[in-house]
């Protein structure tokens, strides 16, 4: 195993993860269910599967591009989430 990359893999993702509304949404289901066991498990799953499709879907895409492609794709991909999810709440606020 790869440890320097295993290292900064966890540190990117742990530290983007921080706050999200991944965390936001487990900490509201903890609080209204009172069974935490139950809700880490299932967000746990949730995000092993999301990292899952993640992973497979870049060596798919890593056989055939430019891995600086891939890169630049999913760094798109990334600001127009983003931009649509600011439009949407602006327009949701009128």
């Amino acid at each position: 195993m790869d440890w320097k990359l295993f290292a900064i893999t966890f540190g990117t993702v742990f530290v983007a993860e921080l706050g999200d509304k991944t965390q936001l949404a487990a900490l509201a289901f903890t609080a209204d269910s009172k069974k935490p066991w139950t809700i880490f498990a299932a967000a746990s799953l949730a995000l092993v599967v999301v990292t899952a499709i993640g992973v497979a879907a870049g060596s798919l895409l890593g056989r055939w591009l430019n891995p600086a492609w891939v890169r630049r794709g999913s760094a798109v991909l990334f600001i127009v989430i983003g931009a649509w999810l600011l439009v949407a709440e602006f327009r949701k606020s009128r």
